[in-house]
């Protein structure tokens, strides 16, 4: 991936406000992107100084290896979870 598609997936990701979220794919169609695998990929290297538990599944659910901490991040800034799903209505619209 060069380096102007990585960025602007990290700006994309940075703009997310605190008490909201959105999903891979929403990353990725703000981004121009086909694929929301490439957001995966940009936050899971390239990612810890970003919101990066702002990012869910469509589902409003976090991966499985990553749930325990996104979960925690996200009631910390307000985000109602329940049964380890983000409330839709906190969901961000770019």
């Amino acid at each position: 991936m060069d380096e102007a598609r990585h960025e602007r997936i990290r700006e994309i990701v940075a703009s997310i406000p605190e008490g909201r979220w959105c999903s891979y794919g929403d990353v990725a169609a703000a981004a121009g992107e086909r694929s929301a695998r490439v957001v995966g990929t940009v936050l899971s290297t390239d990612g810890a100084d970003l919101p990066w538990h702002r990012v869910l599944r469509t589902t409003g659910t976090p991966a499985p290896h990553i749930a325990v901490e996104q979960i925690r991040r996200l009631t910390a800034e307000g985000v109602l979870v329940v049964d380890a799903r983000a409330a839709k209505g906190q969901r961000h619209a770019f």
